[in-house]
């Protein structure tokens, strides 16, 4: 299968690469580092305030910023990241990852256990040791409260220059020079107590992860490499603002990372099959500059076995984009032959089949494989889209309905959901996942309002009716909750 930040004042305070490259990058590194105080900041937050407005500030990122929902790309970084927490200690709050289409290179935690990658990460990352590092790193601000602990301080210092600081950064995010003339009147007078909070708690984050990364079964070396290799790269950079330059890669810092990877050892730890797959899928569909090329393809054909495999896949994508349909699928085919469960190609293969008029042949592709991997969220939303383009809507409503109820969060299932149930003429229905489609997305006005309509367009009394109402309510609660963070 093949957006501006509204008031959301904290969701790119942890935003932090491994170092200091392009200049947005540059910003959320001076805001984020934050001081090391202990890890409750239990004067400040509690966890489940930390929770809401996680929540809160998830659903302004889906309004306005670019996520990628692609299923296989979600379904790849949340396992990446769940097999990281798993080896994190202090983990409070379940974690949820993001994949945002961004040519910057970055990655960003905020409340609730949020992580957020840019697409850039996979052109610049070697392997996965790599890109687990970077997350490892996110994963232990998380961990660590920097944000709640950040907020503890302030709150005895400058809460209202801060929070000015933290509105600016988002909008340097969406509109570099508006925001760098804001940042710079806001933050003019506490420059310097913001720099005294970098150092601690990004090495904190290095220290912490670099050891998560380890456990994971990753190469430890991986975080410094990719330092070096950033830095290496940024060297000759046209020097950004100085006031952006309060948060330099120190040397310090990434010998002390090179010296703690060295005393837990080198692994040869090989990039997984789907490291490689993501790598190319991101390049080949989500990247607007240094994507896919045949180059990079020519070089992976020279590679191991696994490089070989994705430097095919990475190919039919290529085709695929330039709609030379036959030619991705005569690549395609003899993969699935060879692998008839390998959702990667099962998911390219439906979406040539889909452009080439061939839905039947889709489904029955996605029906066999779907019986092996019945709980596989990738097929399940494979085979609803199928189901929609050949308008077999009421076999999609009955698969959605059970896809949307086990992942409510998941904006594909309500979009698929909604299109069937418009397919077939119900109208109530269609609303009710429109408005789950709006709620995501922060807007519950316009969600209620949907819902109202499914109300009052059914039978009153009927259980229809009861559940439209019920949601009203939950949805009316979680405004009045979300009305703190509304200012």
């Amino acid at each position: 299968m093949s957006t501006s930040l509204r008031k959301s004042l904290l969701v790119t305070l942890l935003g932090s690469t491994l170092l200091c490259a392009p200049v947005v990058t540059t910003v959320a590194d001076t805001i984020s580092d934050l001081p090391d105080i202990g890890t409750t900041a239990g004067g400040t937050l509690t966890i489940n305030q930390e929770l809401l407005m996680g929540d809160f500030y998830v659903r302004q990122l889906r309004s306005g910023a670019p996520l990628v929902y692609d299923p296989l790309l979600t379904h790849y970084i949340g396992d990446l990241g769940q097999k990281l927490v798993s080896r994190a200690d202090s983990v409070r709050t379940p974690f949820h990852f993001y994949l945002i289409q961004n040519d910057d290179i970055n990655a960003f935690a905020f409340f609730g256990g949020n992580v957020v990658l840019h697409s850039s990460l996979f052109r610049e990352t070697d392997n996965e040791s790599q890109l687990a590092s970077v997350m490892a790193h996110e994963i232990s601000h998380v961990t660590q409260r920097h944000l709640a602990r950040a907020m503890e301080e302030q709150q005895r210092n400058a809460p209202l220059t801060w929070v000015g600081a933290l509105g600016s950064i988002l909008l340097t995010m969406a509109n570099p020079q508006a925001g760098m003339a804001a940042l710079s009147t806001t933050i003019a007078g506490t420059q310097q107590g913001m720099i005294s909070f970098t150092q601690s708690n990004e090495q904190e984050a290095d220290r912490i992860g670099i050891r998560v990364l380890q456990r994971a079964g990753f190469d430890p070396m991986g975080m410094p490499d990719f330092m070096l290799k950033l830095a290496d790269k940024y060297r000759y950079a046209s020097k950004p603002p100085e006031m952006l330059l309060t948060h330099p890669m120190p040397d310090s810092r990434m010998s002390d990372t090179r010296s703690r990877a060295s005393q837990l050892g080198h692994r040869d730890v090989q990039s997984s099959q789907d490291y490689l797959f993501a790598k190319f899928r991101v390049l080949g569909m989500y990247n607007n500059a240094d994507g896919l090329n045949q180059y990079m393809l020519d070089d992976y054909k020279k590679g191991n076995a696994r490089e070989q495999l994705a430097a095919k896949y990475g190919q039919a994508i290529l085709y695929y984009k330039a709609k030379q349909y036959d030619s991705a699928s005569n690549i395609i085919q003899p993969l699935l032959t060879q692998q008839p469960n390998n959702v990667w190609f099962i998911d390219l293969a439906t979406d040539i089949d889909l452009e080439q008029n061939r839905a039947p042949q889709a489904i029955s592709r996605l029906e066999q494989a779907i019986k092996s991997q019945p709980s596989n969220s990738v097929l399940q939303l494979n085979l609803a889209n199928a189901y929609v383009e050949s308008r077999q809507s009421a076999k999609a409503t009955t698969l959605l309905n059970r896809y949307t109820y086990a992942n409510p969060d998941d904006p594909n299932g309500w979009d698929l959901l909604a299109k069937a149930s418009a397919d077939q003429g119900l109208r109530d229905e269609e609303l009710a996942a429109r408005a789950e489609s709006m709620a995501l997305a922060g807007r519950l006005d316009q969600a209620i309002s949907m819902l109202s309509s499914a109300s009052s367009s059914v039978q009153t009394g009927s259980l229809k009716q009861a559940r439209y109402d019920a949601r009203i309510d939950q949805l009316r609660q979680l405004q009045q909750r979300f009305k703190q963070f509304e200012r």
